[in-house]
């Protein structure tokens, strides 16, 4: 009889799109989820949801924007959840104008929650998985971090300082044990698309799906643990746009 490895993962901006579809799927894998997301009424919706397969799912209502507490609270989650094995960076803000046009405080907003408050998630896990010498990190990123489009400085700013903090997570903390994945999907169809900060008319029909780039984040968690994919890029079979 085959022992189930018990695994706990801790997922921000779970309450929509890729973090609730990685929340479910994780949890369809037998994965204990710790929900972070600002929005407690949606948050509880997911964590009902995956608790009905079977795992423990914890909603946590946070404000990642806020990176001088975050560090503190995510410790605080992971002290009351219980160890986390998986860490999924998933929260963050899409955003559109011009560098010319960008005010100093949005430029810090996107920077703050897209690249600063990853850092701090990550600073606060990576105690106990030292101590375990195991763990998975996976930073969910965006074509954004490899190629540049105008009028999407900010983002592509912050996504690039996400590609950049991965590979170096990756290279300083492969020797203990824990490995570092970076995806990085095209455009997906998110109510990004919805909120007053980005301004853009795609088909978004043709858009990858949060189901999709959720397998992808599943995969990864789940290869055996000689093994790491450090770096993923989803395209939709459409191309960029």
């Amino acid at each position: 009889m085959t022992t189930q490895i018990e695994r706990r993962a801790l997922i921000t901006g779970a309450s929509s799109g890729i973090g609730r579809a990685t929340a479910l799927a994780f949890a369809h894998s037998g994965i204990h989820v710790a929900l972070v997301s600002r929005n407690q009424t949606k948050l509880q919706e997911v964590a009902n949801a995956a608790a009905d397969c079977g795992v423990n799912a914890q909603a946590y209502a946070t404000d990642l924007s806020d990176v001088h507490r975050v560090r503190d609270t995510i410790g605080a989650i992971a002290h009351d959840f219980g160890p986390i094995d998986i860490l999924v960076n998933n929260a963050g803000i899409g955003y559109t104008g011009t560098l010319r046009d960008t005010p100093l405080t949005d430029w810090q907003r996107v920077l703050d929650l897209n690249l600063t408050s990853v850092f701090q998630c990550i600073q606060a896990v990576l105690p106990g998985m030292r101590q375990r010498q195991q763990g998975t990190i996976i930073n969910v990123v965006s074509i954004a971090g490899h190629q540049i489009f105008p009028d999407w400085g900010a983002y592509c700013v912050s996504k690039f300082g996400v590609v950049a903090l991965s590979k170096t997570l990756a290279a300083e903390e492969r020797a203990h044990g824990i490995r570092v994945t970076s995806i990085s999907p095209g455009s997906v169809n998110t109510s990004i698309w919805d909120t007053d900060t980005v301004h853009a008319d795609f088909e978004r029909s043709r858009m990858l799906t949060p189901d999709l780039v959720a397998q992808s984040i599943l995969y990864a968690a789940l290869l055996p643990e000689q093994a790491v994919v450090e770096e993923l890029i989803l395209m939709s079979n459409a191309g960029t746009f």
